[in-house]
């Protein structure tokens, strides 16, 4: 079997990973960071695991934007201008005779740097198994957890842009890496993962040594970061279309019917020197290099929503490749703007979602109510049939999450994707991308 790239890679450089991320970082000396020796693999220290972690956590962020602008494009929520790279409106857009390349930076990027987080995961496994016993069951059974709960994510957003295609879910060991599973295989592998690591949580100490980025703020001890696991295993099992376990998971995540909607963990990000700025921002009416929302976000709006304060209007329209808008997107207004990872608005809908795949109108209706009001909204009078409530909680779903990753995953998973607006004649809306030439045989 032929190895992918990402794996003929060592660790990436802990002493870097650290530099960029904006919390405070202090590096053990390392012979060589990009080659972890045996040593630390073997007896690490407390501040050793503690870069592995940090270092593991700002790996989350890189290729983050063309993510995003892979599922946003091709979901049709907004557009991404770019001067100098046409793909962007032609390969991601199926303009006319294009089709998605196996082999170039809008699959290869993201899919090789999910990847990498994933191979510093199992290197953080493979140390804590290895470490000496000055360090805490407790504290091993936490850093387990973490681990296994960021290395289920990294493979979630991978198994989103490659569907049923399916990903590698076993490659602890780089020289025999694990089949391609289908993509039911791979949400179940995923699941598993997760599983794995809520146990391990729940066996950790409640006050901790360990320390996250402020993106983390809340979630960052044993009990808080086993409701952001929960959360994500909840997000899971609805693609599963297991929603009885999405309720189950629910009731044990940060869910709150009520409670603040922008509440979760985030990708950190920061204008401080030598850090990594938020990918998704573009400055208002910029040219050239921009992302601009699909006229229909405005269009297909209810009036009085404040959820279209997520774009503004431009002082000229921007135009390229017979693609056309007036809005900006400005979900993320600055550079300094931290990235959601989960918020409790998406657990609320994937509440509502649940139990109206299963009956319990009742419950559906008064979250869906929970995020009408709370956007200016009057609440729900339209048919409480299971398709009404769906294409309700769809179109919820379109504004609360817009540009935020999920447009396209939901039309999807409803057999919706010929409901996404086509642009030009010729166009094609993408079921998923091909196996990146990285992983031939």
């Amino acid at each position: 079997m032929k190895k992918t790239f990402i794996y003929k890679n060592k660790l990436v450089a802990l002493a870097i990973a650290c530099m960029l991320f904006a919390t405070s970082c202090e590096i053990d000396e390392l012979d060589d960071p990009n080659n972890p020796s045996v040593d630390l693999v073997n007896d690490a220290t407390l501040s050793e695991l503690q870069n592995l972690i940090t270092g593991i956590e700002a790996g989350m962020r890189i290729r983050l934007g063309t993510y995003y602008d892979d599922v946003g494009v091709i979901g049709r929520e907004f557009y991404r201008f770019s001067g100098s790279d046409p793909r962007f409106t032609a390969d991601l857009l199926g303009k006319g005779s294009a089709e998605l390349d196996n082999n170039t930076f809008y699959i290869t990027g993201p899919y090789a740097e999910r990847y990498r987080v994933i191979k510093n995961t199992n290197f953080l496994l493979e140390a804590v198994d290895k470490t000496a016993a000055s360090i805490s069951a407790a504290q091993k059974n936490y850093m387990r957890g973490f681990a296994k709960t960021i290395k289920a994510y990294q493979m979630l957003l991978n198994l989103n842009l490659l569907y049923q295609n399916g990903i590698r879910t076993n490659v602890s060991d780089p020289d025999n890496l694990g089949p391609f599973r289908t993509y039911e295989q791979s949400l179940d592998d995923i699941e598993s993962l997760l599983n794995e690591a809520a146990t391990e949580l729940a066996d950790s100490e409640d006050e901790f040594v360990f320390t996250l980025s402020s993106g983390f703020a809340g979630f960052d001890d044993p009990a808080g970061f086993l409701e952001f696991n929960r959360a994500i295993a909840a997000r899971v099992a609805v693609y599963q279309g297991d929603f009885t376990a999405a309720l189950n998971y629910l009731d044990d995540s940060f869910f709150s019917l009520t409670g603040d909607l922008d509440a979760g963990p985030e990708h950190f990000f920061s204008t401080a020197g030598g850090d990594v700025t938020n990918p998704l921002f573009f400055p208002a009416n910029a040219s050239g290099e921009t992302r601009v929302a699909h006229p229909s976000f405005v269009t297909d709006a209810l009036p009085n929503d404040d959820r279209l304060d997520k774009v503004s209007e431009r002082e000229s329209a921007a135009s390229l490749d017979n693609l056309n808008s007036n809005y900006d997107v400005m979900v993320y207004p600055s550079q300094g703007d931290n990235i959601p990872i989960i918020r409790n608005e998406e657990l609320i809908l994937i509440y509502a979602e649940a139990n109206a795949r299963q009956g319990s109108t009742g419950p559906a209706v008064a979250a869906i109510d929970e995020i009408r009001t709370s956007h200016g909204l009057d609440p729900y009078t339209g048919g409480t049939t299971e398709d009404d409530l769906i294409d309700e909680i769809l179109f919820q779903r379109r504004y609360s999450l817009f540009a935020e990753g999920h447009r396209w995953i939901d039309m999807r998973r409803y057999s919706k994707l010929g409901e996404l607006p086509i642009d030009r004649e010729g166009d094609n809306v993408w079921e998923q991308f091909p196996v990146p030439v990285t992983e031939a045989q």
